[in-house]
């Protein structure tokens, strides 16, 4: 997910200035169909208690007390060239059959030519360190670009990309079910070409549900799909400007329609089109 300038004022951008963020066109990361050789343990830890979670098993919204939501066009900053406006609406955000669906549709709102949903537990709950599940089965079509990821809390106080931003899961359809990961912080971005960046082909990530973890700790960042490790991001000890994720994040999900990473073609027959998620867990 990548911000749109280096600014110093941009960096003092509230959430409402952060958005996604693609990776640098010059200098993209390799597909492989094999995981990285890991630099942590790869057995998580079960025993873990579940501390918060959303199954999306009642009414027909998303709960209020648990999800906010960006509403907007990107206009002030945040976003990055996409062509959808986000919405609160239950056309762009709800529950059927115990899952949620974030569907994208081709309307116009906002000076945009599609909406979607991106919702978020900032000002709900965060978290710092911890195992992050989400059970997802992603859209199909050019233009499409689900995201599952986490910012820092103090994004407020101290911007984008210093309060650290964690890519749980994203896929563009110009690559179909390649699913990208990736950790920025205020050493490692991708204005500077240094984030830490990693991606490989998840076969039926937009046919199946699959499971996209994140265990976290003091210590690293691992990625999984399922039970497999692919990515992990060390804490190589050079402090916060390399390695923030000591400190509360929160969760974000979107579906966004074009742009930088997704590519600026989009197939209108596709629409609607949405991601599915069955639920979202986290263990500490």
């Amino acid at each position: 997910m990548r911000l749109l300038n280096l600014t110093a004022a941009f960096l003092l951008l509230t959430l409402t200035s952060c958005a996604q963020k693609d990776a640098p066109a010059a200098n993209p990361s390799p597909i492989v169909n094999t995981p990285s050789t890991p630099s942590a343990p790869t057995v998580t830890d079960t025993a873990k208690k579940l501390v918060w979670s959303d199954e999306f098993d009642k009414g027909t919204r998303p709960d209020t007390t648990k999800w906010a939501y960006n509403v907007g066009n990107g206009v002030g900053g945040w976003g990055n060239n996409e062509f959808e406006y986000y919405t609160s609406d239950s056309t762009n955000a709800r529950i059927e059959n115990g899952n949620l669906i974030i569907e994208a549709r081709k309307e116009s709102v906002g000076g945009k030519n599609y909406t979607s949903a991106r919702m978020l537990t900032q000002g709900k709950a965060t978290w710092t360190y911890g195992r992050i599940e989400v059970r997802a089965k992603l859209p199909k079509g050019l233009g499409t670009w689900p995201a599952i990821w986490m910012l820092g809390d103090n994004i407020n106080k101290v911007g984008w990309p210093t309060c650290g931003e964690i890519d749980i899961m994203e896929e563009v359809w110009k690559e179909p079910n390649v699913v990208n990961w990736s950790a920025h912080s205020k050493m490692l971005n991708w204005p500077m070409g240094t984030q830490k960046t990693y991606k490989t082909i998840i076969a039926g990530a937009t046919d199946d549900f699959h499971i996209y973890k994140l265990n976290w700790t003091k210590d690293y960042l691992q990625f999984y799909v399922d039970d497999t490790l692919y990515y992990t991001v060390p804490n190589d000890g050079r402090g916060t400007d390399y390695y923030p994720f000591v400190a509360p994040q929160f969760l974000i999900l979107n579906l966004a329609i074009g742009g930088n990473m997704a590519g600026f073609n989009v197939d209108d027959t596709i629409f609607p089109v949405r991601m599915e998620v069955d639920y979202v867990r986290i263990y500490q």
